[in-house]
């Protein structure tokens, strides 16, 4: 664009959540730069003053001329004495009149030239110091023009750059940047837990406040969510929290299954711990289970499973669970017959084993399960005291589970209408991830996966199918290398000094979840507040929003700074906390991003939900005669309605 000439602005429509459009943060350009200081006026006393009549000069000018005069005064004082002294002879008759008459002409003459010759050289003088005062007005005349012509060229320069303040001033800084909906994926590697609340945090917003659905699997065990659940809450909305294991028993997803599906999901379940399991081994133990699950008939729980696998692998005192009413004599009587005898009985046995000691652990799953409000955030989490075996167990079985709901639901008509969160998919198996990307793929469910370091599981399937894929910091050096290879060492990206400061405002995750599905008539009420809109919700109730509305306040200065860096191993081992490096595949290429994940960048003035290509479009559709166009965004109104409750997947467990 040239610099300067006319300024036409445009106001295109407000932006507004897309439901199209799945947001991961805002970058950070300024199309107009910063003019910097205004320019300086010009004053009379820059230029210099021309010299005015010096009286010296001309009392100088007046002393050589009377110095070059005084030999003809002398002269003409000689004639005129003498011219007297011929006079004086004349009236004494000592000379005739006739020569005195001539005399007194000769002389007189004489003195009448020299005093004739005296008055010119006063003159002179005079007039070279009416010449001298001449020149002394014109200069000053000249010097009046110019500094003129210099504020006249001041106040067009001072009105250029006031059109390049205003225009600096006034224009957005932060554009969203989004994927559209055709994406089927996002895998995120790495970041820290407070880099991952601030994106889960800011997806799950845009989702739900667009109308959409969102189910969070937290196998972080950082309560990532924690900050999205507020602002559910606050936004209307009544999310369903289960603390695993401890709300195990009121979890009750899957009730919807088959007796082959739930036998397919406890197969996995088990081969959480052998990570070498080949797909033989998974169809032997389903096998088992599938024949159990025909002993013991439908609606077959959990605790009645490990009962019959108890049975099965002769583990125990098998009256125990008659008395409990676990399995029936009848059903006891059958197991023991499921597999004929001889050595096979030894593996099944083993195996038999193998599938109670961890199935056990779900034992409690649905126990207590009651008929839950709908809700269109449901989050599963991990608590962190529990063991790091059963967290992966009980991660596994809701992942599987979800896959098999999602296999038997229709296509969604709208992508990514439900959307599926899993932090620290690294945790699960390779097989489990690609059956739930699959099942996503198929049904049209959003699927978000964040991993904490790139395993070679990970690497297999980053960016696989048409997925975008965003980086955040990756601490370990090798992963980092990968990374910067993925993306490309030759971007040159723009990180904006307030995400470093805002980042290292907020250090860690504090808090846990509670849990919204146990004791929930003893549950502390929270006083109503009626919907404001996601930007208030924002800054009301998350640690982003309260940690950027104070680093705001303290950094006014550094508003409009900015760094540039390359993509590299180093770089990327030192990115801020909420930097997220996207990466997409589009008609004209793959694109490389730098975001800011931080949802409280929604609250600021300057901030748009228009992407920053689209702004350039519009900015390429002014006509051509109007040089420097300018795009003016106001601040986004967010609709403060979450819309109708769509259709719910159906989480009840088997009966």
């Amino acid at each position: 664009m040239a610099a300067g000439g006319p300024v036409a602005d445009v106001h295109p429509e407000h932006a507004q959540l897309q439901a199209d459009r799945i947001y991961l943060g805002w970058q950070y350009v300024l199309l107009h730069r910063d003019p910097g200081p205004p320019p300086k006026r010009p004053s009379p006393g820059e230029a210099p003053e021309p010299e005015a009549l010096d009286a010296e000069w001309v009392r100088r000018e007046r002393m050589r001329e009377d110095l070059l005069n005084r030999p003809v005064k002398i002269f003409r004082t000689f004639m005129a004495l003498l011219a007297l002294l011929i006079f004086g002879l004349g009236v004494t008759e000592l000379m005739s009149w006739s020569f005195a008459a001539i005399g007194l002409v000769a002389a007189g003459g004489v003195a009448v030239i020299c005093t004739y010759a005296i008055h010119q050289g006063h003159k002179a003088v005079r007039h070279r110091a009416r010449e001298q005062q001449a020149r002394h007005d014109r200069a000053r005349a000249e010097r009046d023009k110019e500094l003129f012509r210099a504020q006249e060229e001041h106040a067009r320069r001072y009105r250029e750059w006031q059109e390049r303040k205003d225009r600096f001033d006034r224009q957005v800084s932060w554009y969203a940047v989004a994927v559209p909906d055709e994406i089927d994926r996002i895998d995120v590697a790495g970041g820290t837990l407070p880099g991952w609340s601030a994106l889960v945090t800011l997806i799950g917003a845009t989702r739900l406040y667009s109308g959409g659905h969102l189910t969070v699997l937290d196998l972080s065990e950082g309560a990532i969510a924690k900050d999205l659940i507020e602002l559910a809450t606050r936004g209307g909305d009544d999310p369903l929290v289960w603390v695993l294991p401890v709300d195990l028993p009121r979890l009750d997803l899957g009730a919807t299954l088959s007796a082959e599906a739930f036998a397919d999901v406890l197969a996995h379940v088990v081969s959480v711990s052998e990570e070498h399991r080949t797909s033989r081994d998974l169809s032997f133990d389903n096998a088992i289970l599938e024949r159990v699950l025909e002993v013991l008939g439908e609606n077959a729980t959990i605790n009645q499973v490990t009962a019959a696998l108890r049975a099965l692998a002769q583990v125990g005192d098998p009256r125990d669970d008659l008395r409990y009413g676990l399995i029936t004599a009848d059903q006891l009587e059958r197991i023991g017959t499921l597999f004929g005898r001889g050595v096979s009985d030894r593996v099944v046995i083993e195996r038999a084993w193998a599938l109670e000691s961890q199935l056990r652990k779900l034992e409690t799953l649905g126990s207590e399960a009651v008929r839950l409000p709908p809700a269109r955030l449901r989050v599963v989490s991990m608590d962190r005291q529990a063991g790091v075996f059963g967290n992966r167990v009980l991660g596994t079985y809701v992942a599987t589970a979800l896959t098999h709901i999602l296999r038997q639901s229709p296509a969604s008509e709208r992508p990514w209408y439900h959307t599926i969160i899993v932090a620290g998919a690294e945790k699960l198996r390779g097989d489990v991830l690609d059956r739930l990307m699959d099942a996503c793929e198929t049904s049209r469910t959003g699927l978000v996966l964040t991993y904490r370091s790139l395993t070679p599981t990970v690497r297999e399937r980053l960016g696989r199918g048409h997925a975008a894929v965003a980086f955040m910091r990756l601490g370990n050096a090798e992963d980092a290398r990968v990374a910067s290879e993925h993306v490309g060492t030759e971007h040159r990206l723009e990180l904006a000094q307030l995400t470093e400061t805002i980042s290292a405002a907020v250090d860690g995750i504090d808090g846990a979840y509670i849990s919204t599905v146990g004791n929930t008539d003893d549950a502390e009420e929270t006083p109503e507040t009626p919907p404001a809109g996601l930007k208030e919700d924002i800054t009301e109730s998350t640690e982003w929003g309260r940690a950027a509305s104070k680093a705001m306040g303290e950094t006014e200065r550094v508003l409009h700074r900015s760094r540039e860096f390359l993509v590299e191993p180093h770089q990327l081992q030192q990115l801020p906390t909420t930097s997220v490096i996207v990466t997409d595949a589009t008609a004209e290429g793959r694109r490389v991003r730098l975001a800011d994940a931080n949802p409280a960048i929604l609250t600021f003035p300057k901030t748009t939900l228009g992407e920053l290509e689209d702004i350039r479009e519009a900015l390429l559709r002014i006509p051509e005669q109007e040089a420097e166009p300018e795009i003016e965004i106001e601040p986004d109104p967010v609709p403060p309605n979450l819309g109708p409750p769509p259709a719910r997947l159906d989480w009840r467990r088997r009966r």
